[in-house]
């Protein structure tokens, strides 16, 4: 015999469910979750029925600032109805929204994402070992992953060391607009940094640290105006030239080479948005680390 009907327990269930709807958009609204993640996962089937039961009109307005006007544009963009829940969307649907979703995250909310930190200075300034004690210490810094059209050496591994791809790929990067930045090594070779992985790591909340030359920061911060560039810079000249020495891995007229870059260099620091002098590894890693979260408190919301 079927259990009976218990329109008393039925009605308690749903007042429960619209409170936890309300508390959850009021949450959203506040920050405490990100957009993006919400979204994906309620295409989950284990994921609570709150997100996924949740009406995309009511998610988007969740959002500070967008209205009544603007979540229907969305909605009329991606054909998606206003009674629909997040987790009844179709394949299409989904992936057309997701790309509406991820604009909005990325404007509304800029301070839950992390910060693109563009690392610069001359050779020998101790960058990768400064960026070696940053990523130890703090794993909500990365360090940025290269494509390059460079066969692969034994050992590597793809996505980890670099994206490798066909001279024809690396192209076709360029034509669409893909690459923050890219230059030709020793006429041989394309370098670059793609856009797409480097957005999706801020979108975690994770800071993407691009150690690069000068005028490859240069073609970043055009790219990305809300990049921080850094340019790491020796105690003097002097001790620059000492510790290329002492590295014992160019050779004489390599390290005349690489000074007088240097010294070309050194000229331009003046165009970062922060000169941080690498007296030792550790102070200077953690006052790259205290200019970026400075960079995230200016960009939160005043209360």
């Amino acid at each position: 015999m079927s259990a009976s009907f218990d329109a008393t327990e039925a009605s308690r269930r749903g007042v429960e469910m619209r409170r936890a709807r309300a508390e959850f958009k009021k949450a959203l609204r506040d920050g405490e979750h990100r957009l993006v993640e919400v979204f994906d996962s309620a295409e989950v089937p284990d994921t609570d029925a709150v997100v996924r039961g949740l009406r995309v009109e009511w998610f988007l307005r969740s959002i500070p600032g967008f209205g009544v006007t603007k979540t229907q544009r969305v909605l009329d963009r991606v054909g998606v109805s206003p009674t629909a829940t997040l987790g009844g969307l179709r394949v299409r649907q989904r992936a057309a929204l997701r790309v509406e979703v991820q604009a909005l995250y990325r404007r509304y909310f800029p301070h839950q994402r992390g910060v693109l930190v563009v690392l610069a200075g001359p050779s020998g300034v101790g960058k990768g070992t400064i960026v070696s004690w940053i990523t130890s210490h703090y794993p909500d810094f990365v360090l940025s992953v290269s494509a390059t059209t460079r066969p692969q050496r034994p050992g590597e591994r793809e996505g980890e060391h670099y994206y490798f791809v066909s001279p024809r790929q690396f192209q076709a990067l360029i034509d669409d607009g893909d690459l923050l930045e890219w230059a030709v090594v020793h006429q041989e070779h394309f370098y670059g940094t793609p856009r797409a992985p480097v957005e999706a790591l801020l979108d975690e909340g994770k800071n993407v640290i691009l150690e690069i030359d000068v005028q490859g920061a240069k073609q970043v911060k055009k790219a990305m105006k809300s990049s921080l560039s850094v340019f790491v810079s020796p105690p003097s000249f002097d001790v620059l030239a000492e510790r290329l020495a002492g590295r014992g891995t160019e050779s004489e007229a390599e390290r005349d080479r690489r000074l007088a870059t240097a010294r070309r260099e050194l000229r331009r620091q003046h165009e970062f948005d922060a000169i941080v002098i690498n007296e030792t590894v550790e102070e200077a890693g953690q006052s790259i680390v205290d200019l970026v979260l400075a960079s995230q408190r200016a960009q939160a919301p005043k209360e």
